[in-house]
C-alpha cells in the first residue's frame, strides 16, 4: 500500500491543528503512518504551544513547524517562502482553516453583520486562495491542495450560518482554483466531512442534534470518525487520486444523499 500511495518522505504542509480532536490531526495521523514528512503552521504561540504538546504525547516529530496568519497575505508569504528554504519541494497542502463570530453563529442569519460576514469569508474561504498563490512555486513536482468543507455549503444547517456561506465559497474556490493549477499538475479537492466532535463543531448550537440526525437517518446509520476523515484526504493527497481534482468528497456515512 505504501508503494501504491507515494508519500514517504513526501512534504505535506498541515494548516488548522487546534487540539487533537481536530480534522486536520486525524490527516496528520493518517499521513505519519504513510511516511510523509509533516510541515505545520500555527497561528499564535498559544497554538504552537498546544501543537508542541500533541505531537509530544503521540511520539511525532514535526519535519518543520512555522508561525502563519492566513488573515494576512504577507505572514502567509513568509511562511511558505520559509518552509520552501527549509524542505525545498512541497507535494501536498492541507487547509483546515475557518472561523466566524460567535455572535454570527446564534440567532437568525439575516442578522449577520457586514464586518462578521467579512470576516468569515476572509478567514474560511478567501485564505485557500492566498495560500495556493504562496504554495505554488514550491509544488515543483506536481501535489495535491486540500480544503475542509461541510454540508451546510449547499444546505441550510440550523447555527451554521454565515460558516455554510463561507463553506460554499470555498468550495467554488476549489472548482477554480483546480482549473487554474491543473497546468501546474496541482490537483485541488476538498473533503466534505461529516460531523465530528471538534473545537469548531462546538460553536455550532445545533451540533448534537446534528449527530443524532446522522445516527438516524444516514445509509451507514452512525457518524465518522476523525480516522475516516484522514484516511479519505490521505487518499486524496495521495497518488491513488492523481485523476482526481476539482472534487467534493463526502465523508459522512452517506448522510448528504438523503432528502
Amino acid at each position: 500500500m505504501e508503494d501504491l500511495l507515494k508519500l514517504k518522505d513526501k512534504n505535506i504542509v498541515i494548516m488548522g491543528v487546534a487540539n487533537e480532536r481536530s480534522l486536520a490531526w486525524g490527516v496528520a495521523k493518517s499521513l505519519y503512518k504513510a511516511g510523509a514528512n509533516l510541515i505545520f503552521t500555527y497561528r499564535k504561540e498559544r497554538s504552537l504551544g498546544k501543537l508542541n504538546k500533541i505531537l509530544e504525547k503521540d511520539n511525532h516529530e514535526a519535519k518543520l513547524i512555522v508561525e502563519c496568519d492566513v488573515n494576512n497575505d504577507e505572514s502567509i508569504q513568509a511562511a511558505f517562502a520559509k518552509i520552501g528554504e527549509e524542505v525545498g519541494t512541497i507535494h501536498g497542502v492541507l487547509h483546515s482553516i475557518a472561523f466566524a463570530h460567535a455572535e454570527d453563529l446564534k440567532g437568525e442569519f439575516i442578522d449577520t453583520s457586514r464586518e462578521g460576514y467579512a470576516f468569515a469569508q476572509d478567514t474560511s474561504a478567501y485564505s485557500l486562495i492566498a495560500v495556493s498563490k504562496a504554495a505554488q512555486p514550491h509544488i515543483t513536482e506536481g501535489g495535491s491542495i486540500i480544503a475542509m468543507s461541510y454540508l451546510g455549503a449547499e444546505r441550510v444547517v440550523e447555527g451554521y450560518n454565515v460558516m455554510g456561506v463561507a463553506k460554499a465559497a470555498l468550495e467554488a474556490s476549489v472548482r477554480y482554483l483546480a482549473s487554474d493549477l491543473g497546468k501546474h499538475n496541482i490537483r485541488v479537492n476538498a473533503i466534505s466531512a461529516g460531523a465530528v466532535r471538534t473545537l469548531a463543531a462546538k460553536g455550532i448550537p445545533s451540533f448534537n442534534q446534528i449527530l443524532h440526525e446522522i445516527e438516524e437517518n444516514s445509509p451507514l446509520k452512525r457518524n465518522v470518525t476523525q480516522e475516516e476523515v484522514g484516511d479519505m484526504t490521505l487518499a486524496l493527497i495521495s497518488h491513488l487520486s492523481r485523476g482526481v481534482t476539482g472534487e467534493i468528497v463526502y465523508v459522512d456515512s452517506g448522510y448528504n444523499i438523503m432528502g
